[in-house]
């Protein structure tokens, strides 16, 4: 066995080292001197790792590889049952930005029911998307405005605004639902996207004072 062979048994059984530590700098060197030999190691771990630094240096190492042979490989794994294999290689492709990537980017995972999974797909979706269905897809992010708790309802604010001024008539048209949770995110949505340094404590806030007082004005 060469040198590189040697290598390269010794980095892949790293990956699955017990030490969190040793997957990082099996990760990194895998990154490093990349391989088309590594690829399907690494998607696979991607799916169980359960520290988010590890993950992260698996996603660049994927990065490093040629996006023609990691793409359709994660393309598979965006259908897998598994949460964290799906949320991993939505992350992994808004990483690399291959648009061709785009078809992937589903209905249905743009509302997975696992937050992270969905998180994942709304920032892969704004970066995937293709010139002129923006506004389409903004529609499509608006239906999950009061979804989950504040680190969700920030990253789904985020993917909104990166949308740009396309974003607005979903945005308004939510400012009128019902329901006070889609109206107080929507609210707060376009007030981030007018200051960004307000900051979305404060946005929301100021949105719930506002849904508040319309439903106070309403009953009067």
């Amino acid at each position: 066995m060469s040198k590189q062979d040697t290598d390269t048994m010794r980095a892949l059984h790293g990956l699955e080292h017990s030490s969190s530590s040793v997957r990082l700098q099996a990760a990194l060197a895998v990154g490093t001197t990349p391989d088309p030999r590594f690829i399907d190691k690494l998607i696979q771990r991607c799916a169980s790792e359960p520290e988010f630094y590890v993950r992260e240096m698996l996603t660049w190492a994927l990065t490093r590889h040629s996006a023609s042979m990691t793409v359709p490989e994660l393309l598979q794994e965006v259908r897998s049952e598994r949460a964290q294999a799906r949320s991993q290689a939505l992350h992994t492709l808004s990483k690399i930005g291959d648009r061709q990537a785009w078809p992937a980017i589903t209905r249905a995972l743009l509302a997975d029911a696992d937050d992270e999974v969905a998180r994942s797909a709304w920032r892969a979706a704004v970066v995937l998307v293709p010139e002129g269905e923006e506004p389409e897809l903004a529609a499509v992010l608006s239906t999950q405005l009061g979804r989950g708790e504040r680190e969700t309802q920030l990253s789904l604010s985020r993917a909104l605004i990166a949308l740009g001024e396309v974003m607005l008539p979903a945005l308004r048209a939510a400012m009128t639902d019902p329901d006070p949770r889609v109206r107080t995110h929507a609210i707060a949505t376009e007030r981030l996207w007018r200051d960004p340094d307000a900051g979305f404590e404060f946005a929301i806030e100021e949105a719930k004072r506002v849904v508040a007082l319309g439903r106070t004005s309403q009953e009067g």
